[in-house]
């Protein structure tokens, strides 16, 4: 199987079309069809549907997609292995830093940390919800993630970094002096909190369900700074790890008030393929992270 042409062939699935890949791939696209018709001769398979609206693949396409992805991702590092042999870093990592989490603080203080040490990584942050991100490490399009969660799922593996508890923030007067809040308590307040598929969410949902409770939602808000406005601005609470609750403090005038009986913690972990292993170039970055990561997990803790 021709290694061009599985760039070639996972070109167009990303994007598509056969008419935009030939142009991104410099190449005519009658030159482009005949290397696809090649690569279907070779699997025995029709890999692509073409469409009025572009090509779509077929399970066939799907499947060798997912291989041809793996392969690419391999040679792209055994190639960087082979040129970081005896010379300083060098090569793309790339890091998910979920949004709303304590790894989000992390992304200009890493990007400034690997360049001091490492000027040779190229280093690509993607922050987005832990969801995609773990999709993008499974069939390796991504190196590594922080996120919340880290239940086992094939495919990935979670290493436990640290455990924030949640707080409520709000920027109402009558929690200026109020250190905690049970959960019962919280019940009643007009709540900011993203969708149900958001770790945060399911947590503050599951831990309430446990008393036979529900969260108060009046509006579900994904954007960090329309979610910091409107809090600052007294529209409603919301509830946010300590990491990302203090951030908040120290750009809004808000109040933090720690949530109780019970207490919820939501776990940071560091996620990554299970199966392809780490470049040189990403096992620096990688071990670059953790290191932040204790120096945060220290920083929490002082806090308390």
């Amino acid at each position: 199987m021709n290694f061009r042409r599985l760039k070639y062939f996972v070109k167009i699935v990303d994007i598509g079309s056969m008419t935009q890949a030939a142009n991104v791939l410099h190449i005519a696209q009658p030159a482009l069809s005949q290397q696809l018709v090649t690569l279907e001769t070779e699997v025995q398979q029709q890999l692509l549907i073409r469409t009025k609206r572009g090509v779509t693949p077929t399970e066939a396409g799907k499947v060798l997609y997912g291989h041809a992805q793996l392969i690419l991702r391999q040679c792209e590092q055994a190639q960087s292995d082979v040129n970081a042999t005896g010379h300083a870093l060098s090569g793309q990592v790339s890091v998910g830093l979920a949004p709303g989490t304590a790894a989000s603080a992390l992304s200009v203080p890493l990007l400034r940390r690997v360049r001091e040490q490492h000027p040779g990584i190229l280093l690509y942050l993607n922050e987005n919800f832990g969801t995609t991100l773990s999709e993008l490490i499974m069939n390796g399009r991504m190196d590594m993630a922080v996120l919340y969660g880290g239940r086992e799922i094939h495919g990935l593996s979670f290493t436990p970094l640290l455990r924030e508890q949640l707080y409520l923030v709000s920027a109402d007067p009558q929690f200026a002096a109020q250190p905690s809040i049970p959960l019962t308590e919280l019940a009643a307040l007009d709540l900011l909190l993203p969708r149900t598929y958001n770790i945060m969410r399911r947590l503050v949902d599951d831990a309430l369900m446990k008393l036979n409770l529900s969260a108060k939602v009046i509006a579900e808000v994904e954007s960090a700074s329309t979610l910091a406005t409107a809090v600052a601005e007294r529209f409603g609470s919301t509830v946010l790890p300590e990491s990302a609750a203090r951030a908040m403090q120290q750009h809004q005038d808000v109040h933090l008030t720690r949530i109780i009986e019970p207490e919820i913690e939501a776990p940071l972990a560091l996620c990554l393929s299970g199966h392809l292993p780490l470049s040189v170039p990403a096992q620096a970055v990688k071990i670059i992270l953790l290191d932040m990561i204790a120096e945060m997990r220290e920083g929490l803790g002082a806090s308390r």
